[in-house]
């Protein structure tokens, strides 16, 4: 009997084998699916619209990031002009959707939350309405027509009552707007 194989050989080496066989399966199943670990670290990128006025080089609406500042707006809209007083403004400010930033000249009074900087419903354009927040094109679009049709609004309150904008959006926007 020395020197032979018991009966069981062709189990042992056909194990073997198997074991061999699943084992490599597991390696390269394991290997194929390590592609390494990727982290995306994700910063909010959501875009702000915000209404810069006054002296600067161009006024208007522009779109920036959520997190910008104000000095970020005033570069956006070309520079400040010679005339621009940037000493009343905090150019560290962070700006907010739907926001105003009011860049006064030298000797200008008023500051930039005054009556005379909100925004007048009934001469305001499209794009000016829909930097209000919770305004948007379809409502600015809303208002615009309205007052075409029937003539200016009496009083801020006028979008609320005439059903415009909800009463959870004329709360948001009831500061920065004006008839006058």
């Amino acid at each position: 009997m020395a020197g032979k194989w018991p009966s069981y050989r062709p189990f042992i080496i056909t194990a073997l084998i198997m074991a061999t066989i699943v084992g490599l399966a597991i390696m390269v199943m394991d290997r194929s699916g390590d592609k390494g670990v990727e982290i995306l670290l994700a910063t909010p990128t959501t875009e702000i619209r915000v209404y810069v006025s006054g002296a600067v080089a161009s006024p208007g609406v522009y779109t920036l990031k959520a997190g910008d500042r104000a000095v970020d707006a005033i570069e956006k809209a070309g520079g400040a002009t010679p005339e621009a007083d940037l000493d009343q403004i905090n150019l560290a400010a962070r700006l907010v959707d739907g926001g105003r930033l009011h860049i006064p000249k030298v000797g200008e009074t008023g500051s930039p939350s005054g009556p005379s900087q909100k925004i007048n419903i009934n001469t305001a354009s499209l794009a000016l309405l829909d930097t209000l927040p919770g305004i948007g094109e379809v409502r600015a679009r809303n208002i615009i027509d309205y007052r075409t049709k029937n003539g200016p609004f009496q009083s801020i309150e006028d979008l609320k009552e005439l059903k415009l904008i909800p009463s959870s959006t004329f709360e948001q926007v009831k500061d920065l707007i004006t008839v006058r």
